[in-house]
């Protein structure tokens, strides 16, 4: 009990603090905006180029770990194509929900694995972030161009496929950090300190935006889809993704970092996208809100039992 509590406590602690600072009117949609758009570009992508960039004493990439990641999302992508195909979804919902079985919050798994695992469970998931996130990306915008009801031309949403990846600031934060690490030179102390202080910022700072941007209002509509696309989050990718794990011989600290990974609620990054591309942003706020909720639970799990 003692290890869920010092390891989600304060995460959970400062998304509520988020919710309720919005709530009584303490900050605004704009500040939170901001908030976001300086993590996003500035406060994350430093910390993260700081934590995989560091001298990591001989410890090479676990590439059996990107391999089991990898083929837990296809796996639950697939899961997820059958189920919406089985109820009959509307197209307009589809691209929404599919990505709400298998996108994940990197801001809330860094914090949790900093706290359980320590900066070199940090490193192990940014590498990893660094492989899923563009994979991710092609399964997203792929399903919200074939099921949207835009007439969109293909070449723009390839073109912002394209563009999601090799502009996204957490990607190439990561593959800088992978090829700085392989250098193996420690950081000047200067810079080291520079870099921590960027880095004491940027999850706080995450956290409190990620509650104050939970909205309660469109889980009504959507209650049914939303809490499938929970369902499937929080209970099939963590069960599919021990499954890859034993099968790519992933043990160690590695196993501990992939099963946390598979434990995190969905990203924000869901209504973005489908804003972008024609989806139902509702329903990708309301499986935001809700698996963020739940994510409690599924992360607690994964803590007692492989932590």
């Amino acid at each position: 009990m003692s290890i869920i509590l010092n390891s989600l406590f304060p995460v959970f602690a400062l998304m509520v603090l988020g919710a309720a600072l919005r709530r009584f009117n303490m900050v605004s949609g704009g500040f939170l905006r901001t908030s976001d758009t300086l993590i996003y570009f500035i406060f994350f992508p430093i910390m993260l180029f700081w934590k995989i960039g560091a001298p990591t004493m001989g410890r090479a990439i676990d590439w059996r770990l990107c391999l089991a990641v990898i083929s837990a999302i296809a796996t639950v992508y697939a899961f997820s194509l059958a189920y919406l195909k089985t109820v009959r979804m509307p197209r307009r919902a589809v691209g929404s929900f599919s990505q709400a079985s298998y996108r994940f919050n990197s801001y809330v798994g860094v914090a949790i694995v900093l706290n359980t695992l320590g900066d070199t469970g940090v490193r192990d998931l940014g590498v990893m972030i660094g492989f899923a996130i563009p994979f991710i990306n092609l399964l997203a915008v792929s399903t919200l161009i074939w099921h949207s009801d835009e007439p969109r031309a293909m070449a723009n949403r390839t073109g912002y496929f394209v563009k999601s990846v090799f502009s996204n600031p957490l990607i190439l934060a990561c593959l800088a950090g992978i090829g700085y690490a392989r250098l193996n030179l420690p950081f000047p102390t200067f810079v080291d300190n520079t870099f921590r202080m960027f880095s004491l910022l940027a999850l706080p700072l995450a956290l409190i935006s990620i509650g104050g941007s939970l909205d309660f209002s469109k889980i009504g509509r959507h209650l049914n889809y939303t809490a499938a696309a929970t369902v499937i989050k929080l209970v099939v990718l963590p069960v599919v993704g021990y499954g890859f794990l034993k099968a790519f011989g992933v043990t160690d600290l590695s196993f501990k970092v992939g099963m946390i990974y598979f434990a995190l609620p969905t990203s924000a990054a869901i209504y973005v996208l489908s804003s972008q591309l024609g989806s139902d942003v509702d329903l990708g706020a309301a499986a935001v809100l809700f698996s963020t909720l739940f994510s409690f639970l599924s992360l607690s799990a994964v803590i007692i039992l492989f932590v």
